[in-house]
């Protein structure tokens, strides 16, 4: 019973905060911004409740009731902002290479710095001056290269953050920054051990400890509660602009609210990049930590060597996701009491 609890406890814990309270201040925001400034036709006047008391509990219920929606249409509002859903085709294409060359640029201007240190440090190759040179004519690298020369030890770590927000391949690389942001959690599993984690998700998070599973939700809910922000604020933005055509109309008001709605849209999307840090880490302590158990969970014994390991996860991430092919059955060698594969 008190596993039961916290799991149901867990599992509220995320939806309202991820979803449930961002609705509830984009609510509050229509109802004492925007509401005030409508008309009151017979319409308004029938719907909209009189006594403060029943504001209060139409705001709770609209609340929950908004909260549950957007729960459960979180992945197509996450897949809009990754840059999946609704994009045209050359919107994507521009995107994904805008994204490629603010990666390569951040890869060169770190590698220029370690370059420069390991000159100053006498530690360089004879190639070294080549490189440099290559490096400097790199227009997106001497842009920064002053500034980055002026930069702490803190502040050029700032730098490989931000590359470590980008998947290790090239074309894995999505068309907005939230997008690269998720993906280089989606991929750090197969890219390490080719263990496909968006394949053998439930598996996997079924086979780690509650502690572990628990992070990776928390971790989430960040990410989700900035994400119900920013399209709340967008929606209300656009009723209070929508208002302004009303025949009387507060406009000041009306405008002030979606002028700040909307200055603050690109502060919850840069926070929600920012946010999935934490869930990037916590991800990554799921598969690893979490690659033994799932494996002996499948029959499995795990290979002592990282080749032979990547290999048998290929199969297993092929064998569920693909129907059955006479390949996967070299995956006998691995299962559990029979003979070693070889090295």
């Amino acid at each position: 019973m008190g596993d039961i609890a916290k799991g149901v406890f867990s599992g509220a814990w995320a939806l309202l905060v991820g979803w449930i309270v961002p609705a509830a201040l984009n609510l509050s925001v229509f109802v004492l911004a925007v509401v005030p400034t409508l008309q009151r036709d017979a319409l308004v006047a029938r719907l909209w409740p009189g006594p403060q008391l029943k504001v209060s509990l139409l705001l709770l219920v609209g609340s929950v009731l908004v909260g549950l929606v957007l729960h459960a249409l979180q992945n197509s509002l996450y897949r809009i902002l990754e840059g999946y859903v609704l994009w045209p085709n050359a919107a994507y294409r521009y995107g994904c290479r805008r994204q490629l060359r603010v990666k390569h640029g951040l890869r060169d201007r770190i590698a220029l710095l370690r370059l420069e240190r390991r000159i100053q440090e006498g530690r360089a190759g004879a190639d070294a001056a080549v490189q440099l040179a290559r490096l400097r004519s790199t227009p997106a690298v001497t842009r920064h290269a002053r500034r980055d020369q002026r930069r702490s030890v803190a502040q050029r770590a700032l730098l490989q953050e931000g590359l470590s927000r980008y998947p290790v391949s090239d074309e894995q690389v999505a068309p907005t920054r939230l997008g690269n942001a998720i993906r280089r959690l989606e991929e750090y599993g197969y890219e390490r051990f080719r263990l496909d984690t968006q394949v053998m998700w439930h598996e996997l998070t079924g086979c780690v400890s509650d502690q572990t599973r628990r992070q990776v939700e928390f971790a989430r809910t960040r990410v989700d509660f900035f994400i119900a922000l920013l399209y709340g604020h967008g929606v209300v933005a656009s009723c209070a602009l929508a208002a302004l055509l009303s025949s009387r109309p507060q406009t000041d008001v009306l405008i002030a609210t979606a002028s700040a709605l909307i200055m603050l849209m690109p502060v919850w999307y840069w926070s929600a990049v920012k946010a999935t840090d934490e869930w990037a880490a916590s991800v990554r302590s799921l598969v690893n930590l979490g690659r033994k158990p799932l494996a002996e969970a499948l029959g499995y014994s795990l290979p002592p060597e990282l080749q032979a390991e990547r290999t048998m996860w290929t199969l297993i991430s092929r064998l569920s996701r693909l129907p059955y092919h006479e390949r996967t059955a070299s995956l006998d060698q691995y299962r559990t009491g029979s003979t070693p594969p070889p090295a």
